[in-house]
């Protein structure tokens, strides 16, 4: 049957691969943190024992029910086929750090802030990459391209937690001109007011600015390598013989050309935002999923890291899957490799 239809054999083969990948990262992931020889429960009550130097009163009966409300009794086994069971009835359990709220609705609460940050910087840098990228390419011979290279491999081997440190030591304690701590000032209610909204928008100039120039570098020197490659192919000469403009080759066919790698690299890096920029919301407080990681490993907070583990791992996997389906339907040769 799956000879004869090759298209659905390899569309069923991708979603497979997705969901044992799924299982599979999540599962490692379980068992690799349920191997840290501590658990929340137990931490909590010896800070509270150093903190006031008494026994906490009852102490081993309220471990013994919070371990069991967290899922920390029985054998590994027992606790994963435990938060498996969990997860396929659609919850993650209590949160530790902000008990007791559920994992589910702690989540929920922080993808906005890290989603609206991520995705604006990941699609503006992309834009721009392309463009200048483009632009280094064609016109490769030139003293700008040269400058525009040279910058972007320095800017490329600086992490962004350091961009980010110099942005904020310049921009907003040197000149004092944008926040640097926070998403909005606490002054303004959460809704949908010009006030609230402008100061949204001020505390994120500076962290979106870091993510922006440190990725920026990546899509300038992956499009100019691009472009490059294409000059010379015989369709561009083509092009030039019709009478075409230098400009109208350039965006009609180097860009477009260029653009199908990039743009699955774009998806791909969009799947990788669901794992946040953990310096970055550390540096500048901003309240995503990477700040939300931070406090639950000081904590030993397992069910919050394993929402935010399995929430990256969906997010990526499923980015992937999208880019490996649709390629047969943008490149035609993949589809005759398909079908051959």
């Amino acid at each position: 049957m799956f000879k004869r239809h090759p298209i659905l054999r390899y569309v069923l083969t991708r979603i497979f691969n997705y969901i044992f990948t799924i299982w599979g990262s999540f599962t490692v992931a379980f068992f690799l943190f349920r191997l840290v020889p501590t658990n929340p429960v137990e931490a909590w009550v010896n800070q509270l024992q150093r903190q006031y130097s008494v026994t906490v009163p009852k102490g081993d009966e309220m471990v013994a029910y919070y371990k069991e409300m967290f899922g920390l009794n029985g054998t590994l086994w027992d606790q994963y086929t435990h938060y498996v069971n969990m997860m396929l009835h659609g919850s993650l359990g209590p949160s530790f750090i902000n008990f007791p709220t559920p994992v589910e609705e702690l989540l929920l609460r922080r993808i906005p802030w890290t989603v609206g940050l991520l995705s604006v910087s990941i699609i503006l840098a992309w834009v721009l990459g392309l463009l200048m990228g483009t632009m280094a390419g064609w016109f490769r011979d030139s003293t700008a391209s040269d400058w525009l290279t040279n910058i972007s491999i320095a800017l490329s081997q600086i992490p962004p937690y350091l961009i980010a440190i110099v942005l904020v030591l310049v921009i907003g304690y040197q000149l004092k001109l944008l926040p640097t701590r926070g998403a909005w000032d606490a002054q303004y209610p959460i809704g949908f007011t010009w006030d609230f909204i402008k100061s949204v928008v001020s505390h994120s100039i500076l962290p979106a600015s870091a993510i922006v120039i440190s990725s920026l570098a990546g899509w300038i020197l992956s499009t100019r390598s691009l472009i490059v490659n294409i000059l010379g192919e015989d369709y561009l000469m083509y092009a030039e013989a019709k009478g075409l403009k230098p400009w109208q080759i350039m965006t009609r066919y180097a860009l477009r050309n260029a653009m199908l790698p990039q743009a699955m690299g774009l998806a791909l890096t969009m799947g990788f935002m669901m794992s946040g920029q953990l310096l970055i919301e550390i540096l500048f407080v901003y309240p995503g999923i990477g700040e939300l990681m931070s406090r639950a490993i000081a904590v030993y907070d397992f069910n919050s890291l394993y929402g935010i583990i399995l929430l990256s791992i969906f997010s990526v996997m499923t980015a992937s899957l999208i880019v490996e389906l649709a390629l047969p339907l943008i490149d035609p040769r993949i589809r005759r490799e398909i079908i051959a």
